[in-house]
């Protein structure tokens, strides 16, 4: 006999996700009629999220925008607005990843239309699963993997790496102690995503962020 329940569940997701999309429509319109560049970036804690925002204020400065994802506190927010842009903390209190509703929100403190900012970057919720599924109205998704999760990671977590447009290996500077096969991350991602652009570096020390920056300033610039 056909269980009703799992009927339910699969109506429920797919109205959720349905109401996601929509918000996310709106907020990708919005950002692309102001001719910015939007990255939902996605990464496990620790992998360097933030640092990398740090090091991107740096080149960008005020033509950079934060967005930031997680469950308590403004410590990211205060960091990347310390190393020089502007940047609004989402606490989620408890939920796993930020959607596209609560980002909207966020839209609302930033001034869109006076032309300084050219890249909005939302740091999402520290986590491989959740966000993953979630679109928030940006043009791309950049997955951050860092070499001391190990290199087996890309095939555990499909539906993030298969979805991805920007594949970040971070903390190069580590490899000499590890065992990370940098050739084997690469190479399982392009297995499930052969479009993917991939960029070493460390953010700590400043390797390989210049490259990733002119990259995004391209793309930014493809978008006016």
């Amino acid at each position: 006999m056909k269980d009703p329940r799992r009927d339910n569940k699969v109506d429920i997701a797919t109205r959720v996700m349905s109401r996601n999309d929509s918000f996310a429509a709106r907020n990708h319109e919005l950002l692309r009629s102001n001719d910015i560049l939007t990255l939902n970036i996605i990464s496990s804690p620790g992998a360097g999220k933030t640092s990398l925002l740090e090091a991107m204020a740096g080149f960008f400065g005020p033509g950079l925008a934060v967005i930031e994802g997680d469950v308590r506190t403004r410590r990211d927010a205060e960091r990347v607005e310390k190393a020089g842009c502007k940047a609004y903390q989402i606490e989620t209190g408890g939920s796993c990843h930020l959607d596209a509703e609560a980002v909207g929100k966020a839209l609302e403190h930033f001034d869109l239309t006076d032309g300084e900012l050219s890249i909005l970057a939302i740091e999402n919720v520290g986590n491989l699963i959740c966000p993953s599924g979630y679109d928030l109205g940006e043009d791309m998704k950049v997955g951050l993997l860092s070499t001391p999760e190990g290199d087996d990671k890309v095939l555990k977590y499909p539906s993030l790496f298969s979805r991805i447009a920007v594949l970040v290996i971070n903390k190069t500077d580590l490899l000499p102690m590890l065992d990370f096969d940098v050739d084997r991350a690469v190479r399982e991602c392009r297995s499930l995503n052969p479009n993917v652009v991939v960029f070493l570096m460390s953010a700590r020390t400043g390797e390989g962020v210049e490259e990733f920056c002119r990259f995004l300033k391209g793309q930014a610039e493809l978008e006016e």
